[in-house]
């Protein structure tokens, strides 16, 4: 897989404004989302595994009963924000409005 681009500020911010309530703080882009409960979260989580994995991308994780906030940045090229970060959170919005 190729090395993801570290991007600017500016193309973050172009990138988020398809992202509704991403946001993009302390060098990663975040969001939290709200389920039915825990089991619809883990469930969330499970659907989402396998598109994270394909993509070698790993986000840290937080499940909270039933909410869960992602938090997305690459540890392999300096904790920055990168395409594939953007990528990434396109797939969990897409996976989270179409459930």
């Amino acid at each position: 897989m190729d090395t993801p681009n570290i991007l600017t500020s500016e193309q973050i911010e172009d990138g988020l404004k398809n992202l509704p309530d991403w946001k993009f703080e302390d060098d990663k882009l975040s969001k939290e989302f709200k389920f039915n409960d825990f089991m619809d979260s883990l469930n969330f989580i499970n659907k989402m595994a396998p598109i994270f994995e394909a993509n070698d991308h790993h986000p840290d994780t937080h499940i909270m009963y039933s909410k869960i906030l992602f938090e997305l940045q690459r540890f392999d090229v300096g904790g920055k924000v990168t395409d594939r970060d953007l990528f990434i959170a396109g797939e969990i919005e897409k996976a989270y409005q179409s459930r």
